[in-house]
């Protein structure tokens, strides 16, 4: 059948080139902590596991986070705004295992909307897995953040799933995220479309109902549809 490019899915992942995290001869382009000398604000973790449907822990998933530093700044050419944090790269990659995943990093600022409306501070998630045919998009909000309840990307999700989208503060410093691919606790996937419209837009629905195919077997989540990226999902700045 020559010609014919057979179907892959995005994990499980190669650990020695992707996750090595000092287990290997290897150094990592990206590590799960995000922290330089010179960054500035408060100090995090976040931590939790990702589990399937069955809500067993998925011990070879991968993920990836992107986020604004302390000020609500970028750490990409498309964000003109001087960056204090200048070797803050705002990106972070890990596996998961037996423990979960964790994250070090700084509690990102509030980022203007494209309608000009601050966004609540987030983290933008992206969970590859095996069995899945594209990676999954959601936001890790805080449940300590006052704007998060006025948030107008979490305004637009149903007021029952909301909760799937905040990670609980758990101890000074340290915030719990699950992360669940199917079930009733499923978390609130994204759909993304990227456009060409600068670094700050603002997700709105093209349907008012959730599109539930993925439940018909590829095994994603719940994802909703947006003409706009959540944020700005490209890859960081070198």
């Amino acid at each position: 059948m020559s010609g014919i490019t057979p179907s892959q899915t995005v994990g499980p992942y190669f650990a020695y080139g992707l996750t090595p995290n000092g287990k290997y001869d290897w150094n990592d382009a990206f590590s799960n902590n995000l922290v330089t000398a010179d960054v500035t604000g408060d100090r995090i973790r976040v931590e939790g596991f990702v589990y399937d449907g069955d809500g067993a822990n998925v011990p070879d998933a991968m993920l990836e986070i992107w986020q604004a530093d302390a000020q609500g700044r970028f750490s990409d050419p498309q964000d003109k705004r001087s960056l204090p944090n200048a070797s803050f790269k705002g990106f972070g990659r890990c596996g998961t295992g037996a423990a979960g995943y964790s994250f070090e990093t700084i509690k990102p600022g509030a980022v203007p909307g494209a309608d000009g409306q601050p966004q609540a501070p987030h983290i933008v998630l992206a969970v590859f897995g095996r069995g899945m045919t594209m990676q999954s998009m959601t936001r890790i909000y805080f449940d300590d953040e006052p704007a998060t309840a006025s948030d107008g990307v979490i305004a637009q999700v149903p007021g029952d799933r909301r909760a799937t989208l905040i990670a609980k503060k758990t101890a000074p410093g340290v915030y719990r995220f699950d992360i669940h691919l199917q079930g009733d606790n499923e978390t609130e996937f994204f759909d993304v479309e990227l456009e060409a419209r600068g670094l700050f837009t603002s997700p709105r629905p093209l349907r008012g109902e959730v599109d539930r195919r993925s439940r018909a077997g590829e095994g994603q989540g719940t994802r909703f549809q947006y003409e706009r990226a959540i944020v700005f999902v490209a890859s960081p700045a070198a």
